[in-house]
């Protein structure tokens, strides 16, 4: 029984050509041809005006917040259920998270909490879509041009996601990506920041590149790091980034195929297909456990690597984070969809090379593993 890995990529486009000609001409480092090609070809495809590239997506999302100037005494309100790069990276800008639950559907921020956390000292929101479908960002939007709030929209499972036909990563002040070899587009590591803003633009990049300045490059007016993105990965990303309509078409059809086979086990909950703004994109394939199944979504998962095939929890709330509860933050809050999502959700083998075959030994195993169990109760 052969492995099936919970993501592997599909890189048999141009890959290899493009990394050839990197080595070919010596331009391996964050000063080649391919970066702004990357950049430009990136921003165009989200209708930006402009593109820089980082070394991931965790810190697109630092260079973002401290190109906006968010810091210490200014809170950020953010989704508790996302990766722990969002509250990090507002953290350690000396600013102040504060999250909302999920809602039960979409999985995405309870637009419908937002307005009732913000403070005089809120000075942004950050839209974070989660695994296939996008925030309804109309109301979002309203309520920061409303109280005059900054919108980072971190668009990172998003690639080739739009809201109302318009492209995921296009919105609000400034937007980011990540690269990482589970995303649509591949970088191995590598990040995007994007924005309109000439000024923001060039505070991004500065911050990325040591804050060097043109006349002067070893006298520094600020401290930024070295978050440079290198010209052999931007030759990658060009290629996957050629195949972007390819790829999202396939991962719609992976969903279409997971649900057709899953979709009358009553137990669990899978991904919503659509909403009136968005077909998912289905970044990754998640399902929850029925509050009746006598096992939480770690001991699905543990019996289905038995049978060899990879899984992947779902996101730990921000909330229930021990790192944060130790620096005080968060007491008393409770988002119990959020929690509900985190302990019964994981996803299963979503890759781009996921096969047809390997899909529907997924879904089998899977429909095994709860059928033995509701025998049981029975």
């Amino acid at each position: 029984m052969q492995p099936i890995p919970v993501n592997e990529p599909l890189l048999d486009g141009n890959e290899k050509k493009y990394l050839s000609q990197c080595i070919d001409t010596g331009w391996i480092s964050s000063e080649g041809d391919f970066v702004k090609q990357f950049e430009t070809q990136m921003a165009n495809r989200v209708r930006r005006k402009y593109g820089i590239s980082v070394c991931n997506g965790s810190v697109a999302l630092e260079v973002a917040i401290t190109a906006l100037g968010i810091g210490q005494g200014d809170e950020v309100i953010l989704p508790t259920f996302t990766i722990i790069s969002c509250a990090a990276a507002i953290v350690r800008a000396g600013a102040t998270p504060v999250v909302i639950d999920c809602d039960r559907l979409t999985w995405n921020i309870n637009v419908n909490q937002i307005q009732a956390k913000i403070t005089a000292k809120t000075k942004a929101i950050m839209v974070v879509h989660i695994y296939g479908l996008p925030v309804d960002l109309n109301p979002i939007l309203e309520i920061a041009d409303k109280y005059g709030l900054k919108i980072i929209e971190d668009a990172a499972e998003m690639h080739g996601q739009t809201y109302y036909n318009k492209p995921c990563g296009s919105f609000g002040d400034i937007s980011t990506f990540s690269f990482y070899p589970n995303k649509h587009i591949t970088t191995g590591e590598g990040g995007m920041v994007l924005t309109n803003d000439e000024k923001l633009a060039e505070k991004c990049r500065s911050l990325r590149n040591l804050c060097f300045q043109p006349q002067q490059r070893f006298i520094h007016e600020d401290l930024g790091w070295n978050f440079r993105f290198s010209n052999l990965q931007a030759a990658v990303g060009v290629a996957q980034l050629e195949r972007l309509d390819e790829f999202v078409a396939k991962k719609r059809s992976m969903g279409k195929l997971y649900t057709e086979l899953l979709a009358d086990i009553a137990q669990i909950q899978l991904p919503l297909a659509k909403t009136d703004y968005a077909e998912n994109i289905y970044w990754v394939y998640g399902v929850v456990l029925s509050e009746e199944l006598p096992f939480d979504a770690k001991e699905v998962m543990e019996r289905l690597k038995e049978y060899k095939i990879g899984t992947r929890p779902f996101f730990w709330c921000m909330h229930e984070q021990p790192v944060f509860q130790k620096m005080g933050l968060f007491a008393g809050v409770s988002c119990p969809v959020g929690e509900n999502l985190a302990r019964r959700g994981f996803y299963l083998p979503s890759g781009l090379a996921l096969t047809e075959e390997q899909i529907q030994r997924v879904a089998q195993t899977l429909r095994e593993i709860i059928e033995q169990e509701e025998q049981k109760l029975c």
